[in-house]
């Protein structure tokens, strides 16, 4: 019997009584199920089922044009790494040492070839210690798995070089530097003139004895007007007027610059695959705490991260220093050196028990391992 919309029986229908059970209850239903009523519901609750496992599937499959940071391992540079010491130094005195200067990592999901799930973004937006960025602010677009690779092992071998300079240099040896044409870009004004591994020795005639010195020479001059470059190739020396060009403001000749190092000392690491530039501040603590008597770090578990520039024994910015100091606080450490220029976003992202310390140069840094051995640390600067 069809019901009107508001329940009453429709016009010129007789009344049905009511059944003993209430107004609510249902006449018991003899024989199958029909279609209109457990077969429909049943029917859809399975579609239901389905259309959920597909869109879990896909939410796996497809990729998405991000990638996740999530806290790497943190590694002792006064340690070893799968039974071997992390490096080795012969030409020079060394000493035993105790405690830890942990250099850390982060672990990057996602990249060139490697797409992040939903899943895996829903996660990590999650999770404190975890960041989803944009691919492309990471690698470039067209970039290559392999080329991320070389690019990275090439940045931490400049890292280990310019600790060892920075080390030995605090230490009283003597280290001499080379400043080279690393790369000629293609729009280069004097691209010509110019070739990879050439060693720039004068700019106008003033002798070249690091870097600044080049791009102190170079941005005298205004856009447009030539410098005077002496170079060193193939044993022979080259003399280049090379044209200026602007640069967002800035004068340049079209090259990147790399550097090379004599050192007396021979030192050798033993990295595994790890790779980037900001371990330079921990492995010159490291490496200097090795060359000298004493333990720097009076026992104590230490963490940071940091570039280190041999020229001004800077401490320059790294990426991903909110995973970093998770890992650090993972592992075990109490106390973080964190670059000054990194310190807006070391605020609010503190794990419970680690105390970061605000560092610039070298100097600050070798001060604050001090301090912190010496238990002396209220007074050291942090981020705020």
């Amino acid at each position: 019997m069809t019901q009107a919309p508001d329940g009453a029986p429709p016009q010129g229908a007789a009344p049905q009584a009511a059944s003993p059970e209430g107004p609510d209850a249902v006449e018991p239903h003899h024989g199958p199920a029909g279609p209109d009523r457990l077969g429909r519901r049943a029917s859809a609750s399975l579609v239901g089922v389905f259309v959920l496992i597909a869109l879990g599937a896909l939410s796996t499959m497809v990729g998405l044009p991000y990638v996740v940071l999530k806290p790497g391992p943190a590694q002792n540079t006064l340690g070893k790494l799968e039974g071997k010491d992390l490096y080795s130094i012969s030409g020079a005195p060394t000493y035993p040492t105790t405690g830890a200067l942990d250099f850390t990592t982060v672990r990057v999901q996602g990249g060139p070839g490697i797409r992040v799930t939903v899943w895996e973004v829903l996660r990590a937006a999650l999770d404190p210690s975890q960041a989803v960025v944009k691919e492309d602010l990471y690698f470039p677009k067209g970039v290559t798995e392999k080329q991320v690779e070389e690019e990275t092992t090439a940045e931490m071998v400049d890292s280990q070089q310019e600790a060892i300079a920075v080390a030995l240099k605090e230490t009283g040896h003597k280290v001499t530097q080379h400043v080279m044409v690393a790369q000629v870009a293609k729009d280069a004004p004097s691209a010509a003139l110019l070739k990879a591994g050439d060693e720039i020795t004068a700019v106008d005639g003033k002798r070249v004895t690091g870097t600044a010195v080049v791009r102190d020479g170079i941005t005298a001059h205004k856009p447009g007007e030539t410098v005077a470059l002496t170079l060193l190739r193939d044993g022979r020396t080259v003399q280049v007027q090379a044209r200026t060009r602007d640069s967002g403001g800035r004068t340049t000749v079209g090259v990147f610059l790399g550097v090379k190092f004599d050192f007396p000392v021979t030192v050798k690491f033993n990295l595994g695959d790890v790779g980037g530039p900001s371990a330079g501040t921990m492995f010159s603590l490291g490496l200097y705490d090795t060359l000298t008597p004493g333990a720097l770090t009076g026992g104590m578990r230490i963490a940071g991260t940091g570039t280190m520039d041999f020229d001004t024994e800077q401490v320059g910015p790294i990426g991903g220093i909110q995973q970093k100091l998770y890992g650090a606080r993972a592992a075990g450490a109490r106390w973080f050196l964190a670059p000054a220029s990194n310190c807006d976003e070391v605020v609010g992202h503190v794990p419970d028990g680690l105390r970061v310390v605000r560092i610039a140069s070298f100097g600050e840094a070798k001060h604050a391992v001090e301090a912190i051995a010496a238990k002396k640390a209220d007074g050291l600067p942090t981020c705020r």
